[in-house]
């Protein structure tokens, strides 16, 4: 993070205005990893009042939030201020907001990219050029990208100001509506009748709410709202339950439970509860784990962050296939025998423990939209705070499971123990595949995420060959042959199949018909790569050829426009003017070269090597 930058100098003395003396000197607010977002003053005027100007400049998916309602937590909103001694502002003034697609809250408004904010300054001259004076810009908030929140911030930006800038910045943008948001962080109702009066009223108890506040600095409305987020994480580890990702599961933690009711009651009591502790281990480990991450790098995560990343997607993809796998009874887990003669006195234990972890893991994916605020709110909490609302959502996500082993007469009403339980469960299998690729691989690129659902099929297989190829009864020699080989194809393809395709080197265009016209017109050469998502050979021509460094140079040196043409499906633009403009026949791969200048038109056709390609373009162009 860079030192805060101070602004020096006085420009030549005109009358009407003050001016920040060094506009072109910035401050960076934050920044995390390729995402940043910096600040600088600026002298101003807005519809005839002078101000400070605060111009931010910054990447598209870092941002601010607009209105306490899109903030992880009301008083995180982007707040702007100055003070100086002698000197009095107006009421900051900030621009329209944009919106932001969220996976928590959906759209919210946000302050993203490049925006100003106009403080305006409040009263006639007061300032002589000889002497300028100090003002102090403070910007609070927190800022977020996509994938992640950063630690909450506070800025200072010191300048000195003074009389005499006639080269001041003219604003005019649509002013947002205020921020209605009080010292203590809490909203603030405005009155509705009269307008005037009502503007009055609100300045004047936010006046009397700020001395409150600094004289007192009361406790009560923190623990409320700290008490109040706590509540609410345990109501949303209730809603966890209902959500698609963990029904799958539920015939299993009944069949569990209706086991257990038959034990005697201090057992019962401690394998029922030994499945809730697992539940709660789940989020606790998550909470030690996103608050040493907070605490070294100062960034906040939450449990979506997870699914944004492909290592921890495809490796819980292949979790809950196993699982699936072990549901739908094509391998069945046994236990040892030393370990099975011993299970009476506590082998059930661990068992308890680790479906109660693995239900856990399984709520994550769908519960992004019910648990988002509270866990974005934790994170910008002291760290004690931040665990203990993980935990608690732990906590109401193992309630009902506590009640039931509490009192097990409501077991009484769930039907007995039969062929249904089995057809619930297997069907609780296909209910796994089908949440293993709907919710785990969303945030996959196309092609990565083909080549996991292929693995995931190879892997399924191998499982199937590990548990039904071998019986007990076989010798210990072929089983363990077969295993083997059933290990060597599960790595040998995870080795090809998992790791992200390397991205193409060349700057490719999506197919217009409109385009390649303007490109030929304007004398550009084209080359038109015409693909498909089911073509194996178009996928070997992108890797051997396209992903080939030397040869993007080669065609951006060309001055080539490159334009990827999809035909994977027949309605696609691109393949019905491959049949009936360029007489393709439907057959990729095949890349075109229009050369504007000669007017030919060539095909490369199957698989081809950089080399000819290179060869074809020095020949005809």
């Amino acid at each position: 993070m860079k030192k805060t930058v101070y602004l020096l100098g006085l420009l030549s003395v005109t009358a009407g205005l003050f001016l920040v003396s060094d506009v072109s000197a910035k401050t960076v607010i934050t920044e995390y990893q390729n995402q940043s977002s910096s600040a600088s003053l600026k002298p101003a005027q807005m519809n005839d009042q002078p101000g400070i100007a605060v111009v931010f400049e910054g990447t598209d998916d870092l941002h601010y939030y607009a209105t306490p309602e899109a903030a992880p937590a009301p008083h995180l909103v982007l707040k702007v201020s100055a003070k100086a001694d002698g000197l009095t502002f107006d009421e900051t003034v900030y621009p329209e907001y944009q919106y932001f697609n969220d996976a928590a809250k959906g759209k919210i408004e946000v302050y993203v990219g490049n925006f100003t904010v106009f403080v305006p300054f409040a009263g006639g001259p007061v300032l002589d050029a000889a002497k300028p004076k100090d003002v102090t810009v403070t910007i609070e908030g927190i800022a977020c990208t996509s994938e992640l929140c950063l630690s909450p911030f506070e800025k200072e930006m010191t300048g000195q100001v003074a009389w005499g800038a006639d080269n001041v910045l003219k604003l005019s943008f649509k002013a947002a509506p205020p921020q209605e948001i009080g010292t203590t962080g809490e909203p603030v109702e405005p009155e509705p009748e009269p307008e005037i009066q009502a503007a009055e009223t609100d300045a004047g108890l936010a006046d009397m709410l700020s001395d409150w506040s600094a004289a007192g600095d009361s406790q009560d409305g923190t623990d409320k709202s700290v008490l109040w987020y706590f509540l609410l994480a345990i109501l949303a580890g209730l809603s966890i339950n209902i959500m698609p990702c963990v029904l799958p599961v539920i015939p299993l933690i009944i069949m569990r439970l209706v086991g257990q009711a038959k034990e005697s009651g201090p057992r019962r009591v401690a394998l029922g509860f030994s499945f809730c502790g697992g539940i709660i281990l789940f989020f606790a480990a998550f909470a030690a784990i996103s608050t040493a991450i907070q605490l070294s790098t100062g960034v906040a995560i939450d449990l979506n962050s997870i699914y944004r990343n492909p290592a921890a997607v495809i490796t819980l993809f292949l979790f809950i296939v196993f699982f699936a796998l072990v549901l739908l009874d094509i391998l069945v887990i046994t236990l040892p025998g030393s370990v099975a003669g011993h299970q009476s006195s506590g082998g059930g234990f661990a068992g308890s423990i680790g479906m109660g972890f693995f239900a856990g893991i399984l709520s994550t994916p769908c519960s992004g939209a019910v648990i988002g605020a509270v866990l974005v709110w934790a994170q910008t909490q002291h760290p004690a705070v931040s665990s203990a609302a993980l935990v608690l959502m732990g906590v109401g996500m193992a309630l009902p499971y506590a009640v039931l082993v509490s009192m097990p007469k409501l077991l009484d009403y769930v039907p007995k123990p039969g062929t249904w339980m089995e057809l619930f469960k297997q069907t609780g299998g296909f209910l796994l595949l089908i949440i293993a690729a709907k919710f785990m691989l969303a945030g996959l690129t196309k092609d990565h995420m083909l080549n996991v659902i292929l693995y995931g099929v190879i892997f399924a297989f191998c499982v199937w060959m590990w548990g039904t190829w071998v019986t007990f009864s076989t010798p210990k020699g072929k089983k363990w042959t077969v295993r083997l080989i059933a290990l060597v194809i599960a790595v040998a393809t995870g080795f090809w199949l998992l790791p992200a395709p390397s991205a193409s080197q060349a700057d490719w265009q999506k197919y217009d018909p409109a385009l390649v016209q303007e490109s030929l017109e304007d004398g550009k050469p084209v080359l038109l790569k015409f693909t498909a998502d089911w073509c194996t050979n178009c996928k070997i021509v992108e890797k051997n050829v396209y992903q080939d460094p030397d040869t993007a140079a080669f065609l951006k040196q060309r001055d080539f426009v490159m334009i990827k043409a999809d035909t994977t499906q027949k309605t696609y633009q691109a393949a019905i003017d491959y049949n009936e403009i360029f007489k393709g026949a439907g057959s990729v791969p095949n890349t075109v070269l229009l050369n504007p200048n000669k007017k030919t038109i060539t095909n490369l056709r199957g698989i081809f090597t950089p080399e000819e390609l290179k060869q074809k373009i020095e020949g005809q162009f």
